[in-house]
């Protein structure tokens, strides 16, 4: 048996699905993002409830909204008819799961929900199912062919409702104007909360630890400054304290490529006269973007006053295990 073509199979019927699912999205899908919308900014609750394998795909997808600030609660359907349903108020969304739309346990807990003021949006595969005759918005899910090679197991059924509720999730997040600072809010723990939590100011060298010069400085003592404090480049200051440039190791080498005979030489005529800059109460998330889009190993950083304040050197990054 040829395991690798077999796996290539499963991979490309999935995404073979996908593709269906992009082609079909329509505005339904628009008005599930106002109705979701409404509700989170009245500080409503979006109730996911599924059985079986769309149990488990309504775990993440309640768990990605409430990581972007959108409160998500998996009901059990079954303990929901028992005492659960008091996590349900007027006003909250219910996202209800099921690709046959059939599911005995769910129809038998829309009766209930029905009690209270709420929005129903099913995922189904079945847009003429009971789920679906019973729902406010109906987003389509079906799928062609599962990636099971007996077409049983929820496979591509499960992808794509996976998916189209990242999908949700996502331009949720983009309609509420969710920025990056909400983001870190809720993620404190881990790398990435530390990388959105900490600032500019908290890992950029400056000090004795940052090599400044003024732009009459010689080449060669800025090289020694640099070099004593381990640092591939040295911010060039005004007398007025004003950002003039900056000299990197890059900018070192192309010069005495041409002209060996170079140290002796003021700094400002090797300079970059115009460096990429960061504000020191800027995320320390946005250092890495920046170095990245930039192609450079070294980041000033300036205060309100447009002034130097410190330097960001990429070597620094995964010592703080901030990349």
């Amino acid at each position: 048996m040829n395991y690798l073509s077999k796996a290539r199979r499963v991979i490309q019927v999935e995404i073979d699905e996908l593709e269906n699912l992009v082609a079909r999205i329509g505005e339904e899908f628009s008005d599930a993002i106002e109705i979701l919308r409404a509700a989170v900014a009245a500080d409503k609750k979006i109730i996911v409830v599924g059985i079986g394998k769309s149990h488990n795909i309504g775990y993440k997808i309640a768990a990605t909204l409430n990581s972007t600030g959108a409160t998500a609660v998996v009901l059990n359907s079954q303990n929901a008819l028992h005492g659960d349903l008091g996590v349900v108020s007027d006003g909250d969304v219910v996202l209800a799961l099921s690709y046959s739309g059939q599911t005995a346990e769910l129809l038998e807990l829309l009766p209930a929900l029905r009690r209270f003021k709420v929005q129903v949006i099913s995922m189904t595969g079945e847009p003429e199912s009971s789920l679906a005759k019973n729902s406010d918005l109906v987003l389509d899910t079906r799928v062609d062919r599962e990636a099971c090679p007996m077409n049983l197991a929820p496979t591509s059924s499960s992808t794509v409702m996976l998916v189209l509720g990242d999908a949700l999730a996502m331009v949720l997040l983009e309609s509420r104007g969710f920025q990056q600072e909400d983001f870190a809010k809720l993620h404190p723990g881990g790398s990435l909360g530390k990388a959105l939590l900490t600032k500019v100011s908290d890992i950029m060298r400056s000090g004795d630890s940052c090599a400044i010069v003024h732009p009459d400085t010689s080449l060669r003592l800025t090289l020694e400054k640099m070099t004593a404090v381990r640092s591939g480049a040295a911010i060039v200051q005004s007398n007025e304290g004003q950002l003039a440039g900056i000299l990197t190791q890059g900018d070192f080498v192309r010069a005495i490529q041409k002209d060996t005979d170079i140290l002796d030489h003021p700094v400002s005529e090797f300079m970059t006269t115009d460096p990429v800059v960061i504000p020191e109460d800027k995320l320390a998330a946005e250092v890495i973007s920046v170095l990245s889009s930039h192609r450079i190993d070294d980041l000033v950083v300036i205060n309100r006053d447009q002034q130097p304040v410190g330097l960001v050197d990429s070597q620094d990054l995964s010592r703080l295990k901030l990349v």
